[in-house]
């Protein structure tokens, strides 16, 4: 069997779990996580694309900028889950927090995760940097930005003038930038 049909047959196997976990959000897209499936599944056509090449010159250049995303990746993804988990107090899953959560990597931007996977999405196309790694890349960040403008209309409605505060004093991904 040829890596192509292993790579095709892990997409489709990954893509229907991400189907089945995103069946609610992919009925209306005015929910971030009808525009999260779509991050997730470029991220995932990303990785099996640049697969073969993740351990290919691991001290270039490239190499090392790639590991340092996807280090950041980590980092924002520990501390933004552990910090909605303690102080988001979620009533349900982890989305449905009471608390509206402004400290650690939350006090300099609104939306850890999703930065966590645009380091991650960078970081892995920087494995092999092909056009279409870079193209999955950018559409990766386009639906990543999707969720998050869409997000924030549900914390709007969650949390109102806090949000709205919040929002105006921080970043949207990067800390002091944007």
């Amino acid at each position: 069997m040829s890596m192509a049909w292993i790579k095709t047959g892990i997409f489709a196997i990954a893509s229907l779990g991400f189907l089945w976990g995103s069946r609610e959000a992919l009925r209306n897209p005015r929910k971030h996580g009808y525009y999260r499936f779509f991050a997730f599944e470029s991220i995932l056509a990303l990785i099996l694309i640049n697969f073969e090449q993740w351990f290919v010159e691991p001290f270039s250049g490239r190499q090392l900028i790639s590991w340092a995303l996807l280090a950041a990746s980590l980092y924002l993804a520990a501390a933004g889950f552990y910090l909605l988990k303690v102080v988001g107090k979620p009533e349900d899953g982890i989305e449905d927090t009471t608390v509206l959560v402004k400290r650690g990597v939350y006090e300099h931007i609104r939306h850890p995760l999703y930065a966590s996977l645009i380091a991650f999405g960078w970081g892995v196309c920087l494995k092999d940097a092909s056009l279409p790694a870079l193209a999955l890349a950018a559409v990766n960040n386009v639906f990543l930005y999707g969720a998050a403008l869409v997000e924030e209309g549900e914390n709007l409605s969650r949390f109102g003038e806090e949000y709205e505060e919040y929002r105006r004093r921080t970043k949207m991904f990067v800390p002091y930038a944007f």
